[in-house]
């Protein structure tokens, strides 16, 4: 996870430790216990989580049962002491979605969910936030309502170009999402793609081993992505010049 652009915010910075987050800890009703499980773990344009999950799963009995569940995000890694670290806790209510874009969101995010994600056992759910309890490091410690977790502003044609501009980043300009990942992030490796674009920043991946850049300022258009897309390979001559052909 890339430094926020507003750490002082606590719900920008539960909300971008969330889109930078693959997995979690899901916390569901077994009979009146608690049960935690781990999942794979996404996020929607706005911020709010979803979840690819098989029926036959115990999580799963427990949320048609009872739909609340918590999740714990970690984000502690490389912390000497994990308890310095931030978490987030998400609580909320699971939805089963049909939501097309949704799915395919996610399965950008893990690609190879792609092999089961058609399975008739398996859906998609929405993690309806509540509210977020963050742990972002020693005595920073917040509440978050999830009307100010979720991301408010208006950024439906971005999402309806999302996967279009994907596929035209990683096909036509992978030299420019090198330069994303190695040159502005300072991670290794040779073929890195976008696999999520939002209002604050994009995902990328390479084998197993993903990445967030966050934008300095939110992005709620197709035309402002591109924007932003060649501002930041602009260190990069030689992608800034392919970008700007497009």
């Amino acid at each position: 996870m890339s430094e926020p652009p507003n750490t002082r915010d606590p719900a920008v910075f539960g909300r971008l430790l969330a889109r930078a987050s693959t997995r979690a800890a899901l916390a569901t009703n077994l009979n009146g216990a608690p049960y935690a499980s781990l999942v794979l773990f996404a996020v929607d344009i706005d911020g709010s989580p979803l979840l690819l999950l098989s029926d036959l799963a115990q999580h799963s009995r427990n949320i048609a049962f009872d739909p609340r569940v918590s999740l714990l995000l970690d984000a502690t890694q490389g912390y000497p002491d994990p308890l310095t670290g931030p978490r987030l806790t998400v609580l909320g209510h699971a939805l089963s979605t049909d939501d097309e874009r949704c799915i395919r969101r996610f399965i950008s995010h893990h690609p190879a969910s792609s092999g089961y994600a058609g399975f008739r056992d398996f859906h998609l759910y929405r993690v309806m936030v509540e509210r977020g309890h963050l742990v972002a490091g020693f005595g920073r410690i917040n509440w978050i309502d999830g009307a100010d977790f979720l991301f408010a502003l208006d950024a439906s044609t971005l999402a309806a170009a999302e996967f279009e501009i994907l596929r035209h980043m990683n096909e036509v300009h992978s030299d420019a999402v090198a330069h994303y990942a190695r040159a502005l992030l300072g991670r290794t490796g040779i073929g890195w793609r976008i696999t999520g674009l939002d209002p604050e920043g994009i995902d990328l991946r390479c084998d197993g081993e993903t990445a967030r850049l966050e934008f300095t300022a939110p992005v709620l258009t197709p035309e402002a992505a591109r924007a932003v897309l060649v501002q930041l390979s602009s260190a990069g001559a030689s992608s800034a010049q392919a970008l700007r052909e497009l």
